[in-house]
């Protein structure tokens, strides 16, 4: 059993309980959007207690951060986010989180390299990314880079792909700064206005941004070149939502976006 002593001192638990809460917090106002950020919730709070363990481990012996050294000294406390994906998940989740808990040892650790060797987004392992997220959280806390190729375009600590964007105020000169965030270890970084992080499309023409009247502060920024997006909100105004858990009050801009024909770059906490 994990003591809550050590959940306490981890940093990387900290920052899971802090979504945790304000997913809480959103989901006792927004009534129609409960169910998700219930989920995230407790999703977010399984993470956390993985993340102190992991910490913790890491305090006796090192990380080395190369995922195929390390993946087997924490993955048996990773299956607790299996555990709670088949328990408390979306139907069609749970029904690959059932699946999931009956592979071998060596089938789930196989599972964990080939997405992170891939990258693959998380509409098609939404587990791993989320099984990998306390490590790789973990690493960025004790400025352990993980041995991966960092492309242009992707986070520049661990590689992973952006999930959701932010505009927030930059200084007087620059304007509003447009931020990317990482969906493995919540790593912001600075990344141009006027370019699609999937394709490198810099023209404005083909970079159309979409919002609706139901969400003012979020759009969908879109490519017309490679038909991708992100979804973006702005806190240049209001800097309390988190992204990544306020992402999940505007679905139905990826629905609609999804009907568009475009294609999230990296799906959100809903999976979409």
């Amino acid at each position: 059993m994990r003591s809550r002593a050590a959940a306490d001192s981890s940093a990387a638990a900290k920052e899971f309980e802090r979504r945790a809460a304000r997913s809480d917090l959103l989901a006792d106002q927004a009534p129609a959007s409960a169910e998700p950020l219930r989920f995230a919730a407790g999703l977010y709070r399984t993470q956390g207690r993985v993340a102190a363990s992991i910490e913790a481990m890491h305090a006796r012996e090192a990380f080395s951060g190369h995922l195929d050294r390390d993946v087997g000294r924490f993955i048996g406390e990773s299956m607790d986010v299996v555990r709670f994906a088949a328990e408390g998940g979306p139907e069609a989740l749970a029904a690959d989180a059932e699946e999931r808990l009956a592979d071998e040892s060596a089938a789930a650790r196989t599972r964990l390299l080939v997405f992170w060797d891939e990258g693959r987004p998380a509409s098609e392992d939404y587990l791993s990314r989320a099984m990998l997220r306390p490590y790789i959280e973990t690493l960025r806390v004790v400025n352990r880079a993980p041995a991966r190729i960092h492309r242009h375009g992707r986070c520049p600590f661990c590689g992973g792909a952006p999930w959701i964007s932010s505009r927030r105020e930059g200084g007087e000169l620059e304007g509003a700064r447009r931020l990317l965030g990482c969906a493995l270890c919540g790593t912001e970084w600075t990344f141009q206005r006027i370019l699609c992080p999937s394709c490198f499309e810099a023209d404005p023409a083909r970079l159309p941004s979409f919002s609706s009247d139901r969400h003012v502060n979020v759009r969908v920024e879109a490519c017309e070149t490679c038909r991708r997006y992100v979804k973006s909100l702005d806190l240049s105004l209001d800097a309390r939502p988190i992204p990544e858990v306020d992402d999940l009050l505007s679905i139905s801009l990826d629905l609609w976006a999804a009907e568009e024909g475009f294609t999230r770059l990296e799906p959100g906490l809903a999976g979409i």
